[in-house]
């Protein structure tokens, strides 16, 4: 399996099916879904279905979230990473989205600006790209501020499944797009 990023607490590596029992842990629970927009799942099936799709995703698109693993006891604590969006979402499509998402127990230790820097500097570094986007709902000010803290600009509000929603840019001078 291909490790995409270290940093000095994580490894974000591909999701397998190894991670089935991790991504129940994380999508069955309604507190993490409370900014989603999204119903938790309920079984294993759903969560070897999201995998699936990911891992679609590797192949189809070149990218897709990785497993977020603590390096010292090899647990598997979320995902997080790149996505490239190719629906149109607000008068964008085909852009690389930042996300992360955070079994409730690992909130509030870093865990997230972590993962949103190391897949900053991934995306300059690695893929080149000239920007990246991300998109919180308005009331989860925590995904904000962690957003904000790893350098991406508030650009706008918009609505976003009828949910009002902040949209933010990332930007890397001097690179130029990419051809999609």
């Amino acid at each position: 399996m291909k490790i995409f990023i270290e940093t000095s607490r994580v490894l974000l590596r591909e999701l397998t099916e190894t991670d089935y029992p991790g991504i129940f842990e994380l999508d069955s629970d309604p507190e993490v879904h409370q900014y989603l927009g999204k119903k938790p799942i309920s079984n294993i099936e759903d969560a070897k279905k999201s995998i699936e799709m990911i891992r679609a995703q590797y192949i189809q698109n070149g990218i897709g979230r990785w497993a977020v693993i603590r390096k010292d006891t090899q647990e598997f604590i979320g995902w997080g990473g790149l996505k490239l969006i190719t629906d149109r979402v607000n008068d964008h499509q085909n852009y690389y989205d930042l996300g992360y998402r955070l079994i409730k127990s690992h909130w509030g230790k870093g865990y997230a600006s972590e993962i949103a820097s190391a897949t900053a500097k991934y995306a300059f570094n690695e893929l080149n790209l000239p920007e990246i986007y991300a998109i919180a709902d308005h009331q989860n000010l925590a995904s904000q501020h962690i957003l904000e803290k790893t350098g991406f600009s508030p650009i706008e509000t918009f609505n976003y499944e009828g949910v009002p929603h902040i949209w933010y840019e990332k930007n890397f001078p001097d690179i130029k797009p990419p051809i999609l």
